[in-house]
């Protein structure tokens, strides 16, 4: 699998360590670059990129400024970000803005390797996604009188209360409620694609743009991971992102 990338810095050194670093690696396709977010931005406009390496700090347009359109146009097929950047001061605000990985400069080939195969697999497992979809793997609950039909893979994730659960799916801005238990539900769905984080929430995998120590995030909702299911959630993420 090739991943297309470009990558943005107005650092001429900098950049060219960056373009060296995406030729070396073997499942990255290196189609542009770029020493202002404003010249990605405009090329963004009309051609398809799997990942940016961008840098934060820059003239004009800052790359965490460039990711907030990004994540603002909530296109389907949206690069996802790898910063790049000298100061640290940025991290938290890199979730926000749905970054995958956030490198420290100054940062050696390992290290971008390790960010380089996070990319990687989240496409593979998005790949898994839309192939899983094709198939229609559904799950059917009861609302009122009627057995309703969910695509798996449009649920967002999945809040369990007293004696029903919420089911929050895409493209609705009001859940599905249905007289169930958490369980029940967990029991039904593809183990390789959902996850219980605590006591009253299941997750769609796919869908969580953000993850610190104690919490994840999907779309703007926080959902705090529950202590029981902390290194359980950590050995997913450490498995998916971080096989170097």
């Amino acid at each position: 699998m090739k991943i297309k990338c470009i990558a943005v810095d107005d650092e001429p050194l900098a950049l060219g360590l960056i373009k060296s670093f995406i030729q070396k690696t073997p499942f990255l396709n290196l189609i542009g670059w770029y020493s202002s977010a404003g010249e990605a931005l405009h090329y963004l406009k009309t051609q398809r990129v799997d990942i940016i390496f961008l840098d934060i700090k820059m003239p004009k347009l800052n790359g965490i400024d460039l990711a907030k359109i990004l994540l603002e146009n909530n296109q389907q097929d949206s690069p996802r970000v790898v910063f790049t950047t000298a100061h640290d001061r940025f991290a938290i605000e890199s979730y926000r803005v749905d970054a995958l990985d956030y490198l420290l400069k100054p940062f050696g080939y390992d290290e971008f390797l390790r960010a380089s195969k996070k990319a990687l697999a989240y496409y593979e497992q998005k790949k898994m996604n839309q192939q899983s979809s094709q198939e229609g793997l559904n799950i059917f609950v009861r609302v009122g009188h009627q057995l309703v039909r969910i695509p798996c893979h449009d649920i967002i994730y999945i809040e369990g209360l007293k004696d029903y659960v919420k089911i929050y799916l895409t493209g609705s801005s009001k859940p599905v409620i249905t007289l169930a238990t958490l369980k029940s539900l967990e029991e039904k769905l593809p183990l390789n694609y959902f996850m219980r984080v605590q006591r009253s929430y299941i997750v769609a995998l796919d869908k969580i743009r953000a993850v610190t120590k104690t919490s994840l995030w999907i779309s703007e909702v926080e959902i705090n991971v529950g202590e029981q299911y902390k290194a359980a959630v950590q050995e997913i993420f450490n498995k998916r992102f971080d096989n170097s």
